[in-house]
């Protein structure tokens, strides 16, 4: 066999000459790991460009749990425009994803949770499976020993109230009156974080009404004694946070049988106005499941029917997150990632060697400049005078450009030759102004707003859904550093108090948590190539205890893998089933601090014998995460574009600077960042070039 020029084998002609395939001095042997990792690339990277969009996009399906399926149901159901196909398609996946103990997780090989089994099964229920049946008493048994269904956590049992199977008056109360507060008051709206508090107000617009649109069953199994199935918790102690807010949750449903009915009929009018000035282009809110079906329930009560432009656009975004399935199973999105996926995309094929001319990456420039988001959200609350820039998350969510976001569509456009290099150079700047503009006060970037750190929210009763505020988060925090530091601002003084947040933030351990990414190995991911290419000499202390963890988190078969638990067990931090994208980033972490040897090697071998034969890799596992812990993703093309990214550095080392980057700021000499301690020299350079570093 002999390798092509795009590193693939093809057969060797037995009639040549031995001599015929002698290497020469000069033609050295190429080592085996470094072919493998050609091959792999080469395939990986035809199949990236394959699933690329005409218009300049990538999208890959986002698996969270079954919940969404089931609550779409449950929508539907309460909305009077459930059909059967919806409900026989969506039911067989729901079905699909049940375990042998007749139970359902949140990510997959995850343990039983009692949440989402309740939906799960109730939205079979609803589908007509008997309660008799095997997989269904598997279920209800198993709920019973958890405490039924006065265990679940609210937003359960608020779908349950709205047909009848749980009372309103034994669920927190959170009155719209809310709307009011300033925004210099605790617990105002916009003290929680984007997500949470799109997705409150809505229901405190349903909480007001209290619908009950009587379900067409009884739930009786589902109680650990249906006689007397609401059992009352003790109220905690007054001095306590938990027993101020009972008593202040007793005060407020007393508030809801007599509340002041001209401040609450102009409490509706304001929230319903509120919710319906954030709808987006596409009819959803926020791009995400929680806010828009709440959404729709609240506007429904306040008397907006189904044919109403508002409802029909919300609606019909549902019908955009729905996925058809080979097998005729359907499921919902929770959200989708065009912005997300494409600059990580862009990303990967510039480092995987793509002329940084190429067709495919001139056309999700174009795509993504298309959607760069001008006009101001709700950042805007802490920062009013702040010009708009940036980018969000889904396709059309110009409420809420997100910060990680921008700083890796920045870090994409820079690698690209375009035509109009004037229009990404206005992009770009218009990016790096925003995300600036939204730094912390502590001197570091959360995901959509500033300084929103109160510990308050998470103290509700109401609020057990999962985080509810977006404290400034390690990952977030890494990518707008590179981002500085690829614009010639890792001098800057805003840039180095992030460098200084991020040196503090790392556990004793070596690593750093990861917010939006499972988990430390996200995190040390994320932060080890931003604090190198912010100048750190690899070896700095920081560096040096990062790459030990790395090295000591390595599965014995050379892969990387980390389990959804880490965010529970601290014992499971770097630890679980090796993963392609979680492979990948301890890779990119390693080779930014420029290691080479076994230890790399072993990784990429791992991506080479794991690939598929399409280029892929099969990663059932969740690797993203929406809350931790408490809402997992799968995003199903992490799988891919962050093993071409690793591999393409491997192979080509740290990415090339795009003409016109040269002469850029640079300064050489910028004194260690004081977050740290460290006895190694100062930074070497700003910008390092591993180029080459990795063809041994």
């Amino acid at each position: 066999m002999t390798a092509s020029a795009d590193g693939r084998l093809e057969p060797q002609n037995e009639a040549e000459p031995a001599a015929e395939s002698t290497t020469t001095q000069s033609q050295p042997v190429e080592p085996e790991t470094t072919r493998l990792a050609r091959e792999t690339l080469a395939k990986a990277t035809a199949h990236l460009i394959g699933l690329q969009d005409e218009t300049g996009w990538w999208k890959g399906n986002l698996e969270t749990n079954v919940t969404m399926d089931a609550e779409d149901l449950l929508l539907r159901q309460f909305l009077g425009i459930r059909t059967e196909e919806q409900t026989r398609a969506t039911a067989d996946w729901i079905r699909s994803q049940q375990g042998a103990d007749g139970t359902w997780a949140t990510f997959y090989g995850g343990p039983s949770e009692l949440s989402t089994t309740v939906e799960a099964y109730v939205a079979l229920k609803l589908a007509g499976d008997d309660p008799e049946a095997p997989h269904m008493k598997r279920a209800s048994r198993w709920i019973r020993e958890q405490g039924g269904i006065a265990a679940t956590r609210v937003f359960t049992r608020i779908w349950l109230a709205l047909f009848g199977w749980w009372p309103w008056e034994r669920l927190p109360e959170l009155p719209p009156e809310v709307i009011f507060l300033p925004r210099n008051f605790p617990l105002n709206i916009y003290s929680f974080g984007c997500w949470a508090r799109q997705t409150i107000v809505p229901l405190t617009v349903v909480s007001a009404h209290r619908p009950v649109r009587p379900g067409p069953f009884a739930l009786d199994e589902l109680h650990t004694d249906p006689a007397n199935p609401y059992r009352t918790r003790p109220t905690a102690p007054a001095y306590t946070w938990d027993g101020f807010f009972h008593r202040l949750d007793k005060a407020l449903h007393y508030y809801h049988k007599m509340p002041v009915k001209s401040l609450r009929r102009l409490a509706l009018q304001q929230a319903g106005r509120w919710i319906v000035e954030r709808q987006e282009a596409d009819g959803c809110w926020g791009g995400i499941q929680p806010p828009a079906v709440y959404s729709l329930i609240a506007l429904h009560l306040l008397g907006y029917d189904m044919d109403h432009p508002v409802m029909k656009a919300g609606l019909a975004a549902f019908d955009r997150f729905t996925v058809h399935t080979d097998e005729g199973h359907r499921w919902i999105e929770a959200c989708q990632s065009p912005v997300w996926d494409t600059c990580l995309a862009l990303i990967a094929l510039a480092d995987a060697g793509l002329p940084a001319d190429h067709d495919s990456l001139v056309r999700a420039t174009d795509w993504l400049l298309g959607e760069e988001v001008l006009r101001r959200g709700d950042w805007a609350v802490q920062r009013p005078d702040l010009p708009a820039g940036g980018w969000a998350f889904e396709f059309d969510n110009d409420n809420y450009p997100d910060i990680d976001d921008t700083a890796e569509v920045v870090l994409a456009l820079r690698r690209v030759a375009h035509p109009e290099p004037g229009k990404v150079a206005g992009a770009t700047r218009r990016g790096i102004d925003w995300v600036l503009g939204m730094q912390s006060k502590n001197g570091a970037w959360a995901a959509f707003d500033v300084d929103n750190t109160s510990t308050l929210p998470n103290k509700l009763p109401f609020c057990d859904f999962g985080e509810v505020v977006d404290p400034p988060s390690a990952d977030v925090t890494a990518h707008v550093v590179e981002m500085l530091a690829a614009d010639g601002k890792a001098g800057d003084p805003r840039t180095r108090r992030g460098i200084d947040w991020l040196l503090k933030e790392q556990e004793e351990d070596g690593s750093w948590f990861g917010r939006w990414g499972t988990n430390y190995v996200y995190g040390v991911g994320s932060v080890v190539p931003a604090l190198v290419a912010a100048g750190l000499p690899e070896d700095h202390r920081s560096i040096r205890r990062a790459v030990a963890w790395l090295t000591e988190k390595q599965n014995a078969d050379g892969g990387w893998g980390e389990d959804m638990r880490s965010y529970q067990d601290k014992s499971w931090a770097g630890r679980g089933t090796s993963t392609a994208s979680q492979t990948a980033w301890a890779l990119m972490a390693l080779l930014a601090a420029g290691e080479s040897g076994e230890v790399v090697d072993r990784g990429v071998r791992w991506l080479a014998q794991t690939q598929l034969a399409e280029g892929t890799w099969d990663e059932p596992e969740f690797t993203g995460t929406g809350f931790p812990w408490d809402f997992s993703i799968n995003y199903n093309l992490y799988r891919l574009v962050f093993p071409v990214t690793a591999l393409g550095r491997y192979l080509h080392g740290t990415p090339h600077l795009t003409p016109g980057e040269a002469d850029r700021e640079t300064r050489p000499g910028l004194p260690l960042p004081t977050g740290g301690a460290s006895d190694a020299p100062a930074p070497r350079r700003l910008l390092p070039s591993l180029a080459g570093r990795r063809l041994r």
